[in-house]
């Protein structure tokens, strides 16, 4: 056993400096809090907030959020098919999941390989995207690497995977739990 593992999470206050913010697990509640707790902006994805506050508690002065322009574009409306053309914005919609349902099945979902080439492929005919699908089968099959703000979900996915029968409140004691211990 580490001699770490007694060692617990501080408070998040400006205290803390850049790197110890950075090794342990916040909520985005605690982050935005501590964000307007030092008169910073709480804007942004949990991974810039993150960064704006250290940056901020070393004293370095991090660049404000940039926000995503809007795309006010057209977005498809029933019916579409395999002719139709991606418009510029396109958003991974009902109308598309139910093309694609009608298309490739009933086991179709929008997964990161679709959400992207729906992104990228204005222009492009749904055809396409139906080709896609079955082309990034074999890859979609593989791990996939969990973003960090995710950490919650991948915990309570292996927590319960050893602990089938455990309740809920066995499972946020074991998160709380694990919170407490220092990353590695």
């Amino acid at each position: 056993m580490s001699a770490n593992m007694k060692e617990r999470r501080p408070a998040p206050t400006p205290a803390l400096t850049g790197a110890q913010l950075s090794r342990w697990y916040w909520t985005l509640a605690e982050l935005s809090q501590l964000a307007r707790e030092m008169g910073l902006s709480a804007g942004g994805g949990k991974v810039a907030l993150t960064a704006r506050l250290a940056a901020a508690l070393d004293g370095v002065l991090a660049p404000e959020p940039v926000r995503a322009p809007r795309r006010a574009g057209r977005q498809l409306t029933a019916p579409v098919d395999g002719d139709t053309e991606i418009p510029q914005g396109q958003r991974c919609s009902q109308v598309l999941r139910e093309f694609f349902v009608r298309e490739i099945g009933p086991g179709f979902h929008f997964d990161a390989f679709m959400r992207d080439y729906v992104a990228q492929n204005a222009g492009r005919p749904l055809a396409g995207a139906v080709a896609h699908w079955h082309a990034t089968r074999a890859r979609a099959a593989e791990p996939q690497e969990v973003a960090a703000q995710f950490e919650f979900n991948r915990f309570l996915r292996d927590w319960h995977a050893g602990h089938p029968e455990g309740t809920r409140q066995q499972a946020l004691a074991a998160w709380r739990a694990h919170r407490a211990l220092p990353k590695d």
